[in-house]
């Protein structure tokens, strides 16, 4: 069972910033596909960006790009995503996952982290 957990979620006004990061426990990241997704407030969770197992390569949904950049630490036991120019409808509990092959898909993701709330206030 793969052990990873999220942090770095916190309260921050429209137009700030923050960096959220999912760090793994005894195995490296580069290993999987790591994808973040996002539940809103009486949404239903959605992809935002990925993290793609061949060849390193990123992925961006719309709502997000140029707004959020997705990356591996050096030493491969951490992805981060920094977060910018924030909205209101940003704010959501935000999770990582991993999937042993080697693009995202929110209905394939082989493990979940247990997410990390941001809220953007107006």
């Amino acid at each position: 069972q793969l052990v990873f957990v999220e942090s770095g979620g916190g309260s921050v006004q429209s137009g700030g910033s923050l960096r959220i990061a999912c760090e793994s426990s005894g195995f490296r990241l580069d290993h999987y596909a790591a994808g973040w997704f996002r539940q809103a407030p009486g949404k239903e969770r959605e992809g935002l960006s990925c993290l793609v197992k061949s060849d390193g390569s990123t992925t961006y949904a719309p709502s997000v790009v140029g707004r959020f950049t997705i990356f591996r630490s050096s030493t491969n036991n951490t992805v981060f995503l920094q977060m910018r120019s924030l909205k209101p409808d940003d704010t959501g509990v935000y999770y990582c996952a991993l999937n042993s092959r080697a693009m995202c898909h929110i209905g394939t993701m082989g493990s979940w982290g247990k997410g990390t709330l941001v809220i953007v206030s107006s």
